[in-house]
């Protein structure tokens, strides 16, 4: 049981960095399990779930502020939409990106939780999105605050949001990627990524979690779950505040070059 809570606190930390870092969370602690040698049953999808409601924990943590004055925003619109404001503007703009990733995953829960967990999808993946990442360096104009975008543009980050159910993808790399290439500054395209994962987040890690509960879940698992979100939390919450520290005047450019370096050493592993 020590080891395992070992395997757990290390696996809290893989995700708690690459949830946030644009490298793909799910595709690290997929390679990371396969590596480890760990078993699927016990570090499987409920055990992800633990580690995502962590992530989730760490986005309360540092954006508390901005959370607590969105959900006052939320309600106050209800009655008074004004989209001259910019925290009610910002919340509805929250509000459409979250939905896609919410239907997708419902709808397609069993596709993503099997067909596409493969090293070599992970790899396609890696290489992809990280040639995405330069040319939205390249191209975006890294101008706009996060409230200016426009619905269907925030919808479109929300799709951004529902590919990063493929492993290797990267929510933060999709969806701040995709921010570029609307205009925004790289810090508020992380910035809107972090709050728009949030809920999503939180919805699909507690259904999974709360799934591996009524199945029956023992002492020995739950600490091991609680090990992990632990993890999770503080390792995302120091994620959080490098990244956007180092995106106000750092580009993409070197999450590329490691995705691309990742993606060939599993790669030459895997053809090995």
């Amino acid at each position: 049981m020590t080891s395992e809570l070992l395997w757990s606190a290390v696996l809290g930390a893989v995700q708690g960095m690459t949830e946030f870092l644009p490298v793909s969370s799910s595709g690290h602690l997929l390679l990371a399990q396969r590596l480890l040698g760990l078993e699927e049953a016990r570090f499987g999808l409920a055990f992800d779930a633990a580690l995502h409601l962590g992530t989730a924990l760490a986005v309360l943590v540092y954006f508390w502020r901005d959370l607590t004055r969105l959900a006052i925003a939320l309600f106050v619109s209800l009655g008074d939409f004004d989209p001259a404001d910019p925290d009610r503007r910002m919340v509805w703009l929250l509000v459409v990106a979250s939905v896609p990733a919410a239907v997708v995953g419902l709808a397609f829960e069993d596709f993503f939780s099997t067909s596409v967990r493969s090293p070599w999808i992970v790899v396609v993946a890696l290489v992809a999105v990280g040639v995405l990442f330069l040319v939205g360096e390249a191209v975006g104009g890294k101008r706009k605050v996060a409230s200016s975008l426009s619905l269907p543009q925030a919808l479109s980050i929300g799709l951004a949001q529902a590919a990063a159910l493929i492993p290797g993808v990267s929510r933060s790399g999709a969806t701040i990627t995709l921010g570029l290439f609307l205009g925004l500054r790289r810090e508020e395209a992380a910035r809107f990524s972090f709050l728009m994962s949030f809920p999503i987040t939180v919805g699909a890690g507690g259904f999974s979690l709360l799934e591996a509960i009524g199945g029956g879940m023992g002492g020995d698992e739950a600490l091991l779950f609680g090990v992990g979100l632990l993890s999770a939390a503080v390792v995302g919450y120091a994620a959080i505040r490098f990244l956007v520290s180092f995106l106000s005047d750092h580009s993409l450019g070197v999450f590329a070059f490691y995705r691309f370096a990742l993606a060939g050493g599993v790669a030459a592993a895997l053809a090995g």
